[in-house]
């Protein structure tokens, strides 16, 4: 298969419409001469390890959940390490992609797995992703005859972007009429224009941007209500299975201790505390937070679990492993790195 194809597999297990505004997604450096993709490297974080095994293994595409490559470079030079990273790549016809925040939003994506770890319980969204279509406004106004309402919209047919828009016509019993037009934001002031230069519409406009859709089950965290309460000590034993750790931080909340019930989690994987901060639960479980943050969640009597950053992201490459190479059909040999590892360890 070809780098196109897999990059479409790949926008159609997590869609990168999905990921934060302020995130790097997506392929971010493409070889240019085009080859078979035999072999995918995933990895949480590309690191110069990562990179040594990628090269051994004639490796095709590095698929790194972490983008390597965040903010603009204005050269490529060996005395910064991403840089160095993206050379080699050049050199060794390597592609990266990188999917990041579309994983943690995408439904079964990192937070599922992620709140997962806690057993079955109801789960909800947190900050609800929405639709990434075009931005829309609805325009009201009244006419006082059809001759009038035909006029505007014929008026209104010339503008750019009429194409899109959307009219509905409510009649009055005194003969005016009430119209409402949905349209583009980009047609927006052209239709508006229009609409000021006739006295009557001009004194009876509204103007209120449409909501976009939720994406049912995306966005960023997770609340889950456990079906089978557990205890504090409960909790840290099965993150440690879940995530594969042999230790986590613990902050026990105010007035709790190991034996307290946990009925309610909330979850974000990564450094979450802009995320679930304020939510009310009994524990939260993410990779990182401040000493403050910590704090803050402690004297609500919400119990805190930390494992440090991408140990709580790592685990669900296996997943995406098995869900990526059965569309591939098994055509394509998926690899997870031996080298990739969270920075920090308990000594």
């Amino acid at each position: 298969m070809d780098l196109k194809g897999v990059l479409e597999v790949l926008e159609q297990l997590a869609p990168l419409s999905l990921a934060e505004s302020w995130d790097n997604v997506g392929l971010l450096v493409e070889p240019s001469r085009p080859r078979p993709i035999k072999t995918i490297l995933l990895t949480n974080d590309l690191t110069a390890a990562v990179m040594d095994e990628a090269v051994g293994m004639k490796c095709d595409l590095i698929v790194s959940y972490h983008p390597p490559l965040f903010r603009p470079f204005k050269r490529l030079l060996q005395k910064d390490w991403k840089q160095r990273l993206a050379v080699r790549a050049i050199e060794n016809g390597i592609g990266i992609f990188s999917p990041h925040t579309s994983w943690d939003s995408v439904e079964g994506g990192v937070n599922d797995w992620l709140v997962g770890g806690m057993g079955r319980g109801k789960v909800s969204v947190l900050s609800q992703a929405v639709s990434s279509g075009a931005q829309k406004h609805r325009i009201e106004f009244s006419c006082m005859d059809d001759g009038e309402v035909n006029s505007l919209l014929e008026q209104l047919r010339h503008t750019e972007g009429s194409e899109t828009f959307q009219c509905t016509r409510i009649k009055s019993e005194s003969g005016g009429q009430q119209v409402n037009l949905t349209c583009r934001s980009s047609a927006l002031t052209g239709a508006v224009q229009i609409l000021l230069s006739h006295p009557h519409t001009s004194k009876s406009l509204n103007i209120t941007q449409v909501q976009q859709p939720p994406l049912l089950g995306c966005g960023q965290g997770r609340l889950s209500v456990l079906e089978e309460p557990v205890s504090v000590s409960t909790a840290v034993q099965k993150m440690k299975t879940h995530l594969g750790l042999p230790h986590l931080r613990l902050a026990l909340g105010d007035q709790q201790t190991l034996d307290s019930m946990v009925k309610t989690v909330a979850v974000c994987a990564g450094s979450g505390a802009s995320v679930i901060q304020g939510v009310t639960a009994d524990l939260y479980i993410t990779g990182e937070m401040s000493h403050h943050e910590v704090l803050d969640a402690v004297s609500k009597g919400t119990s805190v679990i930390l494992s440090e950053h991408s140990n709580s992201e790592r685990g669900f490459l296996g997943v995406f492993r098995e869900r990526l190479s059965a569309r591939l059909d098994h055509t394509v040999s998926i690899v997870i790195s031996q080298t990739d590892r969270d920075p920090l360890q308990v000594v």
